[in-house]
């Protein structure tokens, strides 16, 4: 694919999507792909000598499968080496995956442990400063120049979002606006005021504030914002439509999880919108089997996995992310390669009587049914002795009660037909479901375990 800009849809934004000037490229950007290996292979056994040297849970997994860091004298022989989970992160809690002395950790995030302990992660001052190059080189790839304005929406803390966002948009040399989440209409209102380009958030929460723009009368297409770097949880295209179409930006899709560095793993380039660039000069991917470990071919779908190249407080080798997608070659950054879009998870999947269900297959299918939001909940319940799920959805404003009716059938018979499972619609009034401020929760699983 060339670098010229991708066609403007309808209501499209302000300002097309242009490609990086080569000017603008980094060191790790302008490497072709012989030298990409090379560097890959070099940093690639400098982490499983340090992986094994001073990790104990490493040392003994590797002893347990048999290998040595010295055994990998090829990028391919990787697949040699044994995975890393979130179990293990879990196992070692808190700081038994570290691979130096915490007098030179100098910040650390965790997850939410809704499952029980956080996964806590660290971050050397060089570990700090290549994740801010990482993250101003997707908002670079995203659109964002030098002395944008950017509003950062995502939760700041132990949550890596707000501040990854924060110092990359930074060291991309832009104005940073560090709201994060919560307090919507006061968003809405710092949107107008403080006029900013660029807005970091998740793409769910994306949708309250449009919503609470048209609750306060504002058309959100009248704002200086000209685009959106969503991330943090799976979206589908429809919802890049619906975003793009209500505000008139251009969305883009950013990539990461804290086990491997934070947001900024992987970029959606404005100018193709064709998949996340993988940042390979810092981030080695894989793709296996979710069920039988199998490494995968290229464009074959499975579970992505990522080994860490230059992490020093915490190297990861062959971290299972439980996302799933596949690779491609690269296109805007050629050097690079494509992951298609997350969309699904393995630990989204929803089993019901024997049929599997992702939450994003509803949401493509309410998106593009007339009169439905896009805010719905799947609630699953057991009835008797079956399990049972009911799709929520809400209605758009001023659709009325016969459309109302129309919708809910179209939708039980959408998902029939596409994936092959009965489930009951019921379509409620416009700002009924909760609204989201971070990761949404779209399923309520309420089933009785026997």
């Amino acid at each position: 694919m060339s670098d010229a800009p991708a066609p403007a849809g309808p209501g499209l934004p302000r300002r097309t999507g242009e490609p990086l000037p080569p000017g603008l490229r980094d060191a790790g950007e302008r490497m072709d792909a012989e030298e990409l290996r090379a560097h890959q292979l070099t940093a690639l056994q400098r982490t499983l000598r340090t992986a094994y040297d001073e990790v104990e849970l490493y040392r003994r997994k590797f002893d347990a499968a048999g290998v040595r860091p010295e055994d990998c004298r090829t990028l391919e022989d990787l697949a040699r080496f044994p995975f890393t989970t979130k179990a293990d992160l879990r196992e070692t809690y808190p700081f038994g995956m570290f691979a130096v002395p915490m007098a030179d950790v100098r910040r650390i995030h965790a997850s939410s442990g809704t499952t029980g302990r956080p996964t806590v992660v660290g971050y050397t001052d060089n570990d700090i400063s290549m994740w801010a190059d990482m993250v101003a080189r997707s908002i670079r790839a995203a659109g964002g120049r030098p002395g944008d304005k950017v509003h950062v929406a995502y939760g700041y803390g132990l949550f890596t979002g707000g501040l990854g966002a924060h110092y990359g948009a930074e060291r991309a040399g832009c104005t940073v606006i560090p709201v994060s989440g919560g307090m919507t209409a006061r968003q809405v209102q710092l949107i107008q005021d403080f006029e900013p380009e660029i807005i970091m958030v998740t793409p769910s929460y994306m949708l309250t504030l449009l919503d609470e723009f048209e609750r306060q009368g504002v058309d959100p297409r009248n704002t200086s914002l000209r685009t959106g770097v969503f991330g943090a949880e799976p979206w589908t295209e429809e919802m890049r439509a619906e975003i793009e179409e209500r505000v008139g930006i251009h969305a883009v899709d950013i990539y990461g999880l804290s086990e491997v560095i934070g947001p900024g793993v992987a970029q959606e380039c404005v100018e193709s919108k064709d998949g996340l660039h993988i940042w390979e000069d810092q981030f080695f991917p894989e793709i296996v089997d979710p069920l039988t470990d199998e490494l995968q071919g290229p464009g074959d779908e499975g579970e992505l996995c990522f080994t860490s190249l230059t992490k020093e407080a915490m190297p990861v080798v062959r971290y299972r992310t439980r996302d799933l997608t596949r690779l491609l070659p690269g296109t805007a950054r050629p050097a690079f390669r494509r992951m298609e879009k997350v969309t699904r998870r393995c630990d989204d999947m929803i089993i019901l009587r024997g049929v599997n269900i992702f939450p994003s297959q509803v949401e493509e299918i309410l998106l593009r049914t007339p009169g439905l939001a896009p805010h719905f909940q799947l609630r699953l319940e057991t009835r008797g002795r079956l399990d049972h799920m009911t799709v929520r959805v809400e209605a758009r404003p001023g659709t009325g009660a016969a459309e109302r009716e129309a919708a809910a059938e179209s939708v039980v018979r959408a998902v029939k037909e596409t994936v092959g499972l009965s489930v009951e619609a019921v379509v409620v009034e416009p700002d009924t479901i909760e609204r989201s401020v971070g990761k949404i929760r779209r399923v309520a699983d309420e089933r009785i375990r026997g």
